[in-house]
């Protein structure tokens, strides 16, 4: 899979507690949101890359179960530290993972950064959001646009590092020829609808247009948040533009 990642403070925060990274020979790719005090959202998201790294070094082709452990792990470490040092009390972290298998890919989730599949002309949203609009766009109280403003948008259901529920989601899609792929912290679909999303990876001629497109429109929109993202295509040398 060929990819393009891009990260920008945005214009309202003072650090970016983003991290992200993507092996593109071994096939994965990984966004996280930090949260927490000064700095610490910071260690929590770049603990958490860290883990994935290390995993993607060890297997090659990792399982479902090892991907598993690898974020369970990644969340027991952060706990750990946060509990340890004071500095670091409260931290905690989202994870968004896609590894790459023959013809297969797997997902691993938490929190609400995303993963979302444009495949055929249309880009679907693979990952559930763990936040308490999520949940309430699920039961029908409000519409994917009200959430995305509103007041308690940022409260997280669950996230790596935190008390309460912490298993990861784990999904499996099979993988084909003409899929792009788009990872992204909420700096990104908290700033812009998924249809604009869309159409801009629609237009787009390369991903590295498509990813600079991206973030300039999440800047131009108000730029609230970090907003972090990965590109990627289903198979190596696969140009972005479809025909």
């Amino acid at each position: 899979m060929a990819a393009t990642m891009r990260t920008d403070i945005g214009k309202k925060r003072k650090q970016n507690e983003d991290a992200a990274w993507f092996d593109e020979k071994r096939g994965v790719f990984v966004v996280a949101d930090g949260m927490g005090g000064h700095l610490a959202g910071e260690v929590a998201s770049g603990m958490a890359i860290d883990a994935v790294r290390k995993m993607a070094a060890r297997h090659k082709k990792p399982s479902i179960d090892q991907i598993k452990k690898t974020v369970l792990g990644a969340h027991e470490r952060i706990y750990q530290r946060a509990q340890g040092n004071a500095e670091c009390a409260g931290m905690g972290t989202t994870l968004s993972m896609l590894c790459r298998g023959a013809g297969y890919i797997y997902i691993a989730h938490v929190g609400d950064s995303r993963i979302y599949r444009l495949r055929g002309g249309r880009m679907e949203q693979l990952t559930q959001d763990h936040s308490l609009v999520g949940e309430l766009v699920r039961a029908g109280i409000l519409t994917a646009e009200e959430a995305r403003t509103h007041p308690r948008r940022n409260i997280i259901t669950r996230a790596l590092g935190t008390e309460g529920d912490n298993t990861p989601d784990l999904l499996a899609a099979d993988l084909q020829p003409d899929d792009r792929f788009l990872l992204c912290t909420d700096g990104l679909t908290g700033m812009t609808r998924d249809d604009e999303i869309e159409k801009t990876l629609l237009d787009s001629q390369t991903a590295d247009e498509a990813a600079d497109r991206l973030i300039q429109m999440a800047l131009d929109a108000g730029g609230s948040d970090n907003v972090t993202l990965i590109l990627c295509t289903g198979e190596e040398g696969k140009p972005w533009k479809q025909d």
